[in-house]
């Protein structure tokens, strides 16, 4: 793979059963790996992507399309069926809410355990304290129980901490635009940053304008296939609504 490109994926195919709700009973428990009606498959078909260092690529398609799936086929919490797929770079997955917080620490002890758990030493991270709280804009309530925060808090903690780390392929599953103007304004401002320093960074998004204002390419997934690959952001997000409306319209 050339030393230029993050990702490579070539003739990606993935499949899995998804259940639409929890297991109501002891016998439906033991039967989680057979397909039942109450399960649904989420599906990659046939995905070839190749993704420059110093990109930002936005990832639009509706509900159940396939996005989330790709960042966790990317991040390597699933391995296809078939095909491959190819990473130049340490990856950071943001894609929950606080993913890995600990909700009876403060947040300052979370940013400590949270530098630790992505291979920090405990020096380099304690170092970085100071500055991850006064991005995330939290100085009143770092010292505070995590259960005390609300979801913005915990995003704008999780991001602060993740865009601290300087991975150089960073992907966000629909947690970007949290917090007030002014902390997005700062996370902007730091993707740009990372991006300068040959960083790649892969947003899952709704925000049609944080698309416009950030990504520099947009990649449309349908039913679990790549559907548009373009630099044109406005052609991504009409192909978006066509998609969105052909659904509607079933």
């Amino acid at each position: 793979m050339n030393s230029d490109v993050a990702l490579k994926l070539t003739n990606v195919h993935l499949t899995y059963p998804v259940r639409k709700s929890s297991p109501k009973s002891v016998k439906r428990l033991f039967s989680l790996f057979s397909r039942r009606k109450d399960e649904i498959t989420a599906t990659l078909s046939d995905i070839n992507l190749e993704i420059m260092k110093g990109e930002i690529i936005g990832v639009l398609g509706h509900n159940g399309a396939g996005k989330s799936t790709l960042l966790r086929l990317l991040s390597g919490i699933y391995q296809p069926d078939k095909g491959s797929v190819q990473v130049n770079g340490k990856i950071s997955l943001l894609a929950s809410l606080g993913t890995g917080f600990q909700r009876d620490l403060s947040g300052r002890d979370n940013i400590v355990l949270s530098g630790s758990l992505h291979g920090l030493p405990i020096e380099k991270v304690r170092a970085l304290v100071p500055s991850i709280i006064l991005f995330s804009g939290l100085e009143d309530s770092i010292d505070k129980p995590l259960r005390t925060y609300s979801s913005g808090m915990r995003a704008r903690l999780g991001f602060s901490i993740v865009a601290h780390l300087d991975p150089e392929i960073l992907l966000f599953d629909e947690v970007f635009a949290v917090g007030d103007s002014s902390f997005r304004a700062r996370s902007k401002q730091r993707i740009a940053e990372m991006v300068n320093g040959d960083s790649t960074v892969i947003i899952v998004t709704h925000n049609e304008q944080l698309i416009r204002d950030m990504c520099t390419r947009v990649i449309c997934i349908d039913g679990g296939e790549l559907v548009l690959d373009t630099t044109d952001t406005e052609l991504a997000i009409s192909e978006y609504h066509k998609n969105s409306d052909k659904r509607d319209l079933k």
